[in-house]
């Protein structure tokens, strides 16, 4: 009986220890089971939260507006224009081939455009939009409207894309804008490149002011599902649009110059405030169109541009490499007088002059007789300039040039200026390895042998000559939003004011009765222009094409001298510096100095015009948004522009020189 009474106090004392170690074990999980909610949701609950909101909210960059690029008096030459495109949700619809089938009877898509569309459905996510075609006219976005209950998934979208009014007319200025590239993406830091189809300035005034000109992103935040389908947007953010841009250009003027230009094959001119040094037209001739660029340029067509000899992208004004010629003369005249050279001494030109063994022609076969420095100036006589050259040497001429803008950057605001070269007996032997040879001083003389500068860099020389010896620095750009006072004081070059009077004198009478120029001078009075005509050789003449008398536009093209001319006006009191050059186009004075004339008097008529419009209370023509506006000279600015004409070679042009062609 005892026995019994035993076993079961010991199954009763084990059970109580079972229930004691259950019980244990239950209250210990609890305790851990709260702990652990306690630390979820009080310690860790802030992280969870915002972990849970991420996961629920997509936070998506918006592209801002890109900033309007504008003229001095306000016209549009950069603008943004809303951009139609078709997409495509693949969820949306059962077939994409058969939909696609349906569009390309709507929009004309390629077989690659076909393949690219194919290739993004099969990348992105189901939901995800695919671009169809951009650029819709409007007559194609009412077929996909009227159609859209037959092509399930196919939408229109409206973005923003850049439009160029002027087209080719302001493209070497403004350059264009392109889609990011890989290497610009891998070194960026604004998450903007990151965003599909976004576009950054190439070249231009749109690469120069880019940063100013992007703006600053805006956001979207959007409500997603489990797989990252948009719910709805919960707020928005547009961000900040680019800054205006205003430049020193002329709208009209610049289209003027361009359309003076395109008379000839390949040619380029620039226009210089002398007073602030502002720009007032840049032209390159051949051009190309923008808009091409902006809209997605074909490959076959830019393909085509960069293989093109005439290098229609290439702005010559800042990236063209030419022998100045005789438009070089002013400074070997300077570099003389600085060095105590009489200025009415006179030389006596046969028509050639000899020299250690050689025979240096001057243009004028029979000679000009007996000169003096203006003379020589007026008249171009290269014996002249030999002989001045001889005596004063090539370091004093490299010297005075230096001071006057030739032989470097003049630091424009516009990428891809090259430097000119300027040489001097210290340049050879770094260049070469050679000692100076004073026959090669001069070539020199007369803006030939070494010697190479850009129009922009001719234009700055005229410039600071017309200025009195003013350190003049040219400018595209007046304001980046904000306006400014454009600088109008400049530091002195440090050349004497009567050696600097001289030169102007000279070149006054180059469009006298007897200069080079004389034919293509300003008759308006108070206008009349000074300046300096220039005829480079691009090609050594032999003695047997000397012999036969062979005209040089009897040549092949690219064997023909190119024509320069610098000018000043008007005359009494400078505010216009000009530089052109028509390349092989023979003659600086009956090529080169017509174009110079035109360009010069339009400004001048455009800014009469515009003070009496002041006087009289009204609004000038230039100052009203771009279309079909004239020109002071009658001309029109269509809002359409023409197509652009035949591309010519780019050259530079060494050599020595020859005859024939008054310079």
């Amino acid at each position: 009986m005892f026995n019994a009474i035993d076993r079961d106090a010991e199954r009763q004392r084990v059970m109580n220890r079972r229930t004691l170690v259950l019980g244990g074990l239950k209250a210990g999980a609890l305790s851990a089971l709260v702990a652990r909610l306690y630390y979820l949701q009080v310690l860790e609950g802030d992280h969870y939260t915002t972990l849970a909101e991420d996961n629920r909210i997509s936070l998506r960059l918006l592209a801002p507006s890109r900033g309007i690029i504008v003229d001095r008096a306000g016209v549009p030459l950069a603008v943004n224009e809303q951009n139609f495109r078709a997409v495509l949700v693949s969820e949306r619809t059962d077939d994409v081939d058969e939909t696609l089938d349906k569009v390309v009877k709507l929009l004309p898509l390629t077989d690659a455009d076909r393949r690219r569309i194919l290739r993004d459905v099969d990348r992105l996510r189901s939901f995800a939009p695919v671009t169809l075609r951009e650029n819709l006219t409007w007559d194609q976005v009412s077929a996909i409207e009227v159609n859209l209950p037959d092509l399930p998934g196919v939408s229109i979208e409206v973005g923003q894309v850049r439009s160029y009014p002027f087209g080719e007319q302001a493209a070497h200025i403004l350059g264009y804008v392109g889609v990011v590239s890989e290497q610009e993406l891998q070194n960026a830091r604004d998450p903007l490149l990151s965003l599909p189809g976004f576009r950054i300035g190439k070249s231009g005034i749109e690469r120069k002011h880019d940063l100013a000109l992007r703006g600053t992103a805006g956001t979207s935040q959007l409500e997603v599902n489990a797989v990252g389908r948009v719910v709805r947007e919960l707020a928005r953010n547009d961000g900040q649009p680019g800054h205006q841009v205003t430049l020193t250009i002329d709208a009209k003027l610049q289209y003027y110059a361009q359309q003076r230009l395109a008379e000839h094959e390949s040619a380029a001119a620039v226009v210089l405030d002398v007073q602030t040094g502002g720009v007032l037209a840049l032209a390159s001739h051949p051009s190309f169109d923008p808009n091409q660029f902006a809209m997605g340029i074909p490959q076959d067509l830019y393909d085509s541009l960069i293989k093109n000899e005439a290098s229609p992208l290439t702005n010559k004004v800042v990236a063209g490499h030419y022998a100045p010629g005789s438009t070089f003369k002013p400074m070997t005249a300077l570099a003389g007088l600085e060095a105590g050279v009489d200025p009415t001494h006179r030389v006596f030109c046969p028509g050639h002059y000899d020299f250690g063994g050689h025979t240096f022609h001057c243009y004028k076969k029979g000679g000009h007789g007996s000169v003096d420095m203006h003379d020589a100036i007026r008249m171009s006589c290269d014996v002249y300039f030999y002989d001045l050259a001889r005596r004063i040497g090539v370091d004093r001429i490299a010297d005075m040039a230096r001071r006057f803008g030739l032989g470097e950057r003049t630091d424009l605001d516009l990428p891809g200026e090259k430097n000119g070269i300027i040489p001097d007996t210290k340049w050879k032997r770094r260049t070469y390895k050679e000692n100076w040879y004073d026959g090669e001083t001069l070539s020199v003389a007369i803006g030939q042998g070494y010697v190479t500068a850009t129009p922009i860099q001719l234009a700055v020389m005229c410039a600071r000559l017309a200025s009195g010896g003013k350190a003049v620095k040219p400018h595209l750009t007046k304001a980046v939003e904000q306006e400014y006072t454009e600088q109008t004081v400049w530091p002195d070059i440090g050349v004497k004011p009567e050696f600097i009077q001289r030169i102007l004198a000279g070149m006054a009478g180059v469009t006298s009765a007897g200069g080079t120029a004389y034919a293509a001078r300003i008759t308006q009075p108070g206008m009349e222009m000074g300046g300096k005509s220039g005829t480079a050789q691009v090609k050594r003449i032999t003695m047997a094409e000397r012999n036969a008398g062979l005209l040089k536009a009897e040549r092949p093209w690219k064997d023909r001298d190119n024509a320069l001319f610098i000018a000043f006006a008007p005359v009494q009191a400078p505010r216009y510096a000009c530089a052109v050059i028509v390349e092989h186009g023979v003659g600086g004075s009956s090529v080169a100095a017509p174009i110079a004339r035109d360009l010069l008097l339009e400004i001048q008529l455009m800014e009469a015009a515009r003070a009496q419009q002041a006087d009289a209370g009204t609004t000038p023509a230039s100052d009203a948004a771009a279309g079909d506006a004239p020109t002071a000279s009658g001309q029109a600015v269509p809002s359409a522009q023409p197509a652009a004409p035949a591309l010519a070679r780019v050259t530079s042009a060494p050599a020595a020189p020859g005859e024939g062609t008054p310079r």
